[in-house]
């Protein structure tokens, strides 16, 4: 059986900093064996398709090649079509009604729970607000990214402490959704 999945690399592509040409990162997974590939912007987003079905074994394949053609360590996360729609229809906020700039999912390498983010006063940040899902929390960020205060506070590495974590916005997460249900031909 063979099933697709989303390719999210974390911090690539920033500030003229650790460069991967998508062009060349679709060479790299096709020559991987995968098919069908697509990404999506500039930001380290793919799709593919495999018959293999083991997303840490995916994650650590894919992270070794990239180390290996690029030069440079670069965490990744591997999640199928069915994780990312999930995250979608569970989103807690209304996605339908907000600008996609202000609403975000940090996907993380494993579950997290409420304990991590106990100490982070969300009362201080309104209207700003998160919620957490499946290895993923929700941004609600008004102004956006850039300007939000509680995106600052989230992103502390005390929080992240033990799991990769990389945050896409709404128009991301969707079009994930959308490449990761097309079926190859």
């Amino acid at each position: 059986m063979t099933t697709t999945y989303a390719l999210l690399l974390r911090g690539i592509n920033v500030g003229g900093h650790r460069k991967v040409p998508m062009a060349e990162l679709r060479s790299l997974l096709t020559g991987l064996g995968y098919g069908d590939v697509r990404t999506h912007l500039q930001s380290g987003n793919a799709a593919f398709t495999t018959g293999r079905a083991d997303e840490a074994g995916l994650e650590a394949a894919i992270g070794r090649a990239v180390e290996e053609h690029f030069g440079f360590a670069v965490d990744c996360l591997v999640r199928d079509g069915a994780y990312l729609r999930a995250v979608v229809d569970a989103c807690p906020f209304p996605a339908a009604d907000l600008e996609p700039k202000q609403l975000h999912v940090t996907y993380f390498s494993r579950p997290v729970t409420a304990d991590r983010f106990a100490a982070v006063d969300r009362g201080a940040f309104l209207p700003e607000d998160f919620a957490l899902g499946d290895r993923a929390l929700y941004l609600y960020a008004p102004e956006g990214l850039g300007r939000s205060k509680l995106a600052e506070v989230l992103a502390r590495p005390a929080l992240n402490k033990g799991v990769v974590a990389t945050t896409r916005n709404w128009n991301t997460v969707t079009k994930l959704v959308e490449l990761t249900a097309v079926s190859p031909a």
